[in-house]
């Protein structure tokens, strides 16, 4: 194992990030901090160390808990750290994904069908 290891190659090998350069704009942009303060990209990671990684899904606290120099798949790549994410992070994002909106109405809400239009306009008629 490789005994430096950036903070931009690091969380593109473990999968927070599809690229190597997002993992490193997320770091210009303030995105992935270290004790509090703002972590460059350049910054070597060492075995122990906690993050707060924002992506755009959600929040991660995670503590690294080996390096990995290459990407590799998703069930290796979560050996390398400890989700340490608080439990209302998760709580939020459950409630988020139960209020997402396609966009789609749901089946038997809003509108009527042509049918209960025309029962309606029966019903008024009479």
């Amino acid at each position: 194992m490789q005994e430096k290891l950036r903070l931009d190659k690091y969380l593109w090998a473990i999968r927070l990030f599809k690229t190597r350069s997002q993992a490193g704009d997320a770091c210009d942009k303030g995105k992935i901090k270290f004790n509090g303060d703002n972590a460059k990209a350049s910054r070597t990671v060492v075995i122990g160390d906690e993050y707060e990684v924002k992506t755009e899904e959600k929040r991660w606290r995670i503590k690294v808990t080996g390096l990995l120099e290459k990407r590799v798949q998703y069930s290796e790549a979560i050996k390398h750290y400890t989700d340490i994410t608080p439990a209302e992070e998760l709580d939020r994002i459950k409630y988020q994904a139960a209020s997402f909106h396609t966009g789609k109405r749901l089946s038997k809400v809003g509108r009527p069908t042509k049918k209960e239009r025309r029962d309606l306009e029966d019903f008024t008629d009479s």
